[in-house]
């Protein structure tokens, strides 16, 4: 559905963090695959924008 590999690269994140973000997100969206995509782009332009750290994107509640 989207170019995930050109986003994760973009992403400039090292494969290990990309890789736990993936797991993390793949958690809560294993059965729909376009879900677990959108949020997945989503997780990866807030680190980006800087309105989320991986920190809090790893944890189990990010905080509102």
């Amino acid at each position: 559905m989207f170019d995930l590999e050109r986003i994760k690269r973009e992403s400039g994140l090292a494969r290990d963090v990309l890789a736990r973000l993936e797991a993390k997100v793949k958690e809560e969206f294993h059965d729909d695959a376009m879900m677990f995509e959108l949020h997945f782009i989503r997780v990866l332009t807030a680190i980006k924008q800087g309105t989320l750290s991986v920190e809090q994107a790893l944890a189990d509640q990010v905080p509102a």
